[in-house]
């Protein structure tokens, strides 16, 4: 990446000038819709918080002049008619469901964003060449069900019977809570209009989520990867005893066997010779009695990172030292991994014009790699894609605490505007 890139002067002479303000009174108005008895911002997938929000999103976007509808798979899609119909169009969007208790930002700056980008190009006088389209993809945050993306992934044909026969913790399918929200799981499988209708270019707009940015001191990031995700669930089986009663020597302490191996995915991550992370974010045992030595423990864990050759051979080692650990303690460990994304380079194209955008808009810029997944990462099957980070304050994320300024969204959303500009021409 050298900072030069492919930049095109708009035939007005005029660049998009997106307004402060009004992002601001989007992001107050949106944050309303919420579910009331949860701390911070909670918009999960199939929520009635998320489809009044989504409600809201499409009224942002007829305002702006878009022409929304609504695909099988659940995106929303608003498109702005450019003038060689026909051209393989620009696509940019991202998703306004959030995980539970969590922030304002995450996904929102993308869907916002991208609406303000439509109302600054109108008012400056811009017309593309192709058409805009503006996506807020359908449930991006991982639910209860281990999947995320689901809208995009269906977009890229990454949608499967398998997926839509997976079960949350009270045994409902998939299938059932997108049938219970007006969606048809057969048609969301076919909602491949992003396969049948060319993508040129995708560029996705989001808050940074970590700290990189803010302590450096830079103003926008350009993101060169998406980390691949591995997701763990192992289960641990012991022998349920009295605590009071059987000696330590003597117990299959299955808890035991589970803190084990979350420790050995603490070091994995810690060793990590690239980018790479370990997480363990959930242990359940039973029977969960004070009085009861643990016979039976569920844990889950996620591996990411931007190196394929470290992710393949840390689930081999996990593998084995959770297995052998188990042992010692008498209990047997069933290792279970589910794929949920590849690591997906950015398009390098890209990337060279939005660092020269930001260049030429006179802001700093830092090249990082994103340990998020997003929607781009599946957006990538179907054209080149990249992404424009802005930055996090404390890197904090997924939290009520998450907080970007509306100075540096309305920095990204200049810089996504001016992108999509110098991307468009035929």
């Amino acid at each position: 990446m050298e900072g030069q890139g492919r930049m095109a002067t708009p035939s007005t002479g005029r660049t998009p000038a997106p307004s402060a303000e009004r992002l601001h009174q989007d992001w107050d108005e949106l944050s309303r819709f919420a579910d009331p008895d949860l701390d911070g911002w909670t918009r999960t997938v199939f929520s009635e918080a998320y489809q009044a929000s989504r409600e809201f999103i499409r009224g942002r976007m007829e305002d702006a002049g878009l022409s929304v509808t609504v695909d099988a798979a659940g995106n929303l899609v608003g498109r702005l008619a450019g003038r060689a119909p026909g051209a393989p169009a620009l696509m940019t969007g991202s998703h306004t469901d959030t995980v539970r208790s969590g922030g304002r930002f995450d996904g929102v700056v993308g869907v916002l964003g991208a609406i303000e980008v439509v109302r600054a190009l109108r008012e400056a006088g811009i017309s593309l060449q192709r058409d805009l389209i503006v996506v807020d993809f359908f449930g991006e945050e991982t639910n209860e069900f281990g999947l995320g993306c689901l809208g995009s992934r269906a977009l890229a044909g990454d949608l499967g019977p398998a997926h839509f026969d997976r079960t949350d913790p009270t045994g409902t399918h998939l299938g059932q809570r997108y049938t219970g929200s007006g969606l048809d799981p057969d048609r969301a499988m076919t909602a491949d209009w992003g396969r049948r209708e060319p993508i040129h270019r995708y560029v996705e707009l989001h808050v940074e989520q970590g700290p990189v940015l803010e302590e450096r001191g830079s103003e926008i990031g350009v993101v060169t990867a998406i980390a691949g995700i591995e997701r763990l669930l192992a289960r641990f089986a012991g022998r349920q005893d009295h605590a009071g009663t059987m000696p330590m020597g003597d117990r299959r302490d299955a808890l035991v066997a589970a803190s084990e191996a979350v420790l050995a995915i603490r070091r994995e991550g810690c060793g990590a010779p690239v980018y790479g992370v370990a997480t363990t974010s959930r242990v359940d045992s039973q029977p969960g009695s004070p009085n009861v030595v643990p016979g039976s423990t569920s844990l889950y864990a996620e591996l990411r990172s931007i190196d394929p050759d470290w992710l393949s051979s840390a689930k081999q080692r996990l593998a084995q030292e959770i297995s052998a650990k188990a042992a010692e303690y008498g209990v047997a460990a069933e290792i279970e991994w589910r794929h949920d994304n590849d690591v997906v380079p950015a398009d390098p194209d890209i990337q060279d014009v939005v660092a020269a955008t930001a260049d030429e808009l006179g802001l700093t810029w830092e090249a990082q790699p994103s340990g998020a997944t997003h929607d781009a990462a599946h957006i990538a099957r179907l054209c080149p894609a990249g992404m424009v980070f802005v930055p996090s304050q404390a890197g904090r994320s997924h939290c009520p605490e998450e907080f970007t300024s509306t100075e540096h969204i309305e920095k990204g959303v200049r810089v996504l505007a001016s992108t999509l500009v110098a991307l468009d021409p035929l």
